[in-house]
């Protein structure tokens, strides 16, 4: 839903939107990246996070953070709802509660079945079919659209809207400018709810236990680099164009300009693209708001209560051996506190039972927003004041040996009470009553946000030295036990490619290493996407000149080739010899003939042979 938030934005402050939301999101994947590897060094053999929680500070904190997740997990899940409900209803006029409950139906059923295989194999398929629908409607509105049609056509019209209608707050109420008062306002909401969604959602943490951070840190770093141009060249087209289309009869709400709701309900993208592709448009929308949402709400589904059996089938990223991976649900509160002896099956019973009873209780969440008047665009503002209080707690379990169990505890807990008084005095202040536009407002979701992550600043020190400091050693983290591998796993051959024979001095020495250079990147690209880049163009008030806007978005279009290339080509080239090894394996099952040999990486070698019990014989010579 990113593309739909961020049009929105472009629409409401021109150019510097899709810039602040962008880059307001990007820097927490590489940041994400420093706290994976010190997860990995200090848990090596952790299910997920909460586990590692549970191991430092015991039940009380385990469960503060496990409350705080679930909360992550339904705050986004609803916002993928609420937003591809409001353009499934736009474009094909189903009603937007039946739209809330058909979007999940797909995703359970995949997700149930597949668990994070599903998620991964999606999210690639998913994130080409995206790339592919920006690059039409980046080309249609750039180069051959007969409304629009080129980067000079899209200033000349801006340029006639700031006159019709200028932007307050904006330098000269100019679309084309970076010096934007409220845009401001917006990338610190942006930056501060991102890192809410990124360090408290379980599912991040997952995929970090999944695969080898050390081998995967390019893969961070491609990813985040990857992932900044299809929010800003999506919101640079679509946004814009819909500005520039508004006068024009095509324009579905002509002759009047959209309604503030629709814009915050995430309306702008399916305008622009039915302005100018027609039906076309409005499939292609259709798509992306289907492959968006299904590929997002099965990394929910998947961090909130699905259990799985997870094999390391891509020696590229270096994944580690077959354990079994647990969510929220199974793992962390019904196995933890219900049912500790709970076999693998019971396991996978309960989760697939709470996939189905999870996707109906946010269907119905989702439908009872609709109805009060609650849209994507003020979740997407309310979510950091709800969960980023416990980022910060959260991080430095694994980065500050003093912290306490009191601290751990009670500052996420501070931290939101801080955060919702900030949030609701200030709108109660300004505008009088509290009500959805007066709590949806920029400056009180400013307030909310920033308590919410800098209020344990204060709280953390506070309590963790009036009721003495730690001095962790983190024995307790090292010592948790990987749960006992299925048996059908333990043959998989996928779990072979993943295997590796390195010692933990190696390993020390690979995380230290690893975690230099993501720290060092962190601070490299913070300085460039949030300083060096954009601060010059805001401080100046400079307005975009018809040349510079046309650089602009050419290299927002180069971009996205950048980011078709690592992430649609490059992974196929990385898993070639996998993909191959699996096709000839299909080719061979299907003649009923013998299985090839698998050889790992540090030598391991496996014969498979076709059995009526489907089990392979395995032999097996580790070189040291």
């Amino acid at each position: 839903m990113d593309s739909e938030k961020s049009s929105g934005v472009a629409y409401k402050y021109g150019v510097s939107g899709p810039f602040w939301y962008a880059s307001g999101a990007t820097v927490q994947i590489i940041l994400f990246a420093t706290l994976a590897i010190e997860l990995k060094r200090r848990a090596p053999n952790a299910h997920t996070f909460l586990e590692v929680i549970r191991a430092r500070y015991g039940v009380y904190a385990h469960i503060v953070f496990t409350i705080f997740g679930l909360c992550t997990n339904i705050l986004v899940t609803a916002m993928l709802l609420t937003g591809g409900s409001a353009v499934v209803t736009s474009l094909t006029g189903v009603p937007t509660a039946a739209a809330c409950f058909l979007l999940p139906v797909g995703v359970v059923l995949y997700t149930m079945f597949g668990g994070i295989k599903a998620t991964f194999l999606t999210d690639y398929v998913h994130t080409v079919m995206i790339l592919v629908i920006l690059f039409i409607f980046a080309f249609t509105t750039y180069a051959t659209s007969n409304i629009l049609g080129s980067p000079g056509k899209v200033y000349d019209l801006l340029v006639e809207a700031a006159k019709a209608h200028p932007v307050e707050g904006n330098a000269e109420g100019s679309y084309l400018t970076m010096r934007s008062k409220e845009g401001a306002i917006f990338f610190v909401i942006n930056i501060v709810g991102n890192f809410g969604t990124v360090f408290c959602d379980n599912g991040y943490y997952n995929k970090a236990i999944a695969a080898h951070p050390v081998s995967a840190l390019p893969g961070y770093v491609m990813g985040g680099l990857s992932w900044f141009a299809i929010p800003w060249l999506c919101a640079t087209t679509m946004g814009l164009a819909a500005l520039a289309t508004e006068t024009n009869p095509a324009f579905p709400t002509y002759p009047h300009r959209m309604a503030p709701a629709d814009v915050n309900a995430g309306l702008v993208l399916p305008n622009a693209a039915v302005a100018l592709l027609g039906k076309g448009g409005a499939a292609c929308t259709l798509l992306l708001v289907f492959m968006a949402v299904t590929s997002a709400s099965s990394a929910e589904l998947i961090a909130v209560y699905v259990s799985f059996i997870f094999a390391g089938f891509k020696r590229g990223l270096g994944l580690t051996k077959a354990k079994r991976r647990s969510s929220i649900f199974t793992y962390d509160i019904y196995q933890t506190y219900f049912n500790p002896q709970a076999s693998g099956r019971r396991l996978i019973y309960m989760a697939h039972l709470c996939v189905v009873g999870f996707a109906l209780i946010m269907a119905g969440f989702s439908v009872g927003l609709y109805y009060i008047g609650i849209s994507l665009g003020y979740l997407y503002l309310l979510m950091g004041v709800i969960v980023s209080s416990a980022v910060l707690p959260a991080s430095l379990t694994l980065l500050w040996k003093r912290q306490n169990m009191i601290a751990a505890t009670l500052s996420p807990v501070l931290g939101l009470i801080t955060s919702l008084v900030a949030w609701l005095v200030t709108a109660k202040k300004q505008y009088g009553s509290l009500s959805v536009d007066s709590t949806g407002a920029n400056n009180p979701m400013l307030a909310g946000n920033v308590a919410a992550l800098l209020s344990p600043c204060v709280y953390i020190p506070i309590l963790t030295y009036a009721f003495g400091p730690e001095d962790y050693d983190y024995a307790s983290m090292r010592a948790i036990r990987r749960a006992d591998d299925d048996k059908s796993v333990a043959t998989d051959p996928e779990v072979v490619l993943g295997n590796e024979a390195t010692t933990p001095e190696d390993d020390e020495a690979r995380y230290v290493a690893a975690g230099k250079i993501a720290r060092w990147m962190t601070v490299a690209m913070t300085l460039i996407l949030l300083v060096l880049w954009p601060m010059p163009l805001y401080g100046s008030g400079y307005i975009f000149s018809k040349s510079f806007f046309t650089g602009w978005v050419s290299v927002g279009i180069a971009w996205l080739f950048f980011s078709a290339l690592c992430v649609a080509v490059y992974p196929l080239w990385e898993g070639r010899h996998s993909m191959a090894f699996t096709f000839k394996s299909i080719g061979l099952d299907i003649l009923g003939k013998k299985k090839p040999a698998i050889q790992g990486r540090e030598g391991r070698v496996t014969e498979q042979e076709g059995s009526d019990s489907g089990t392979p014989t395995e032999k097996v010579d580790v070189k040291t």
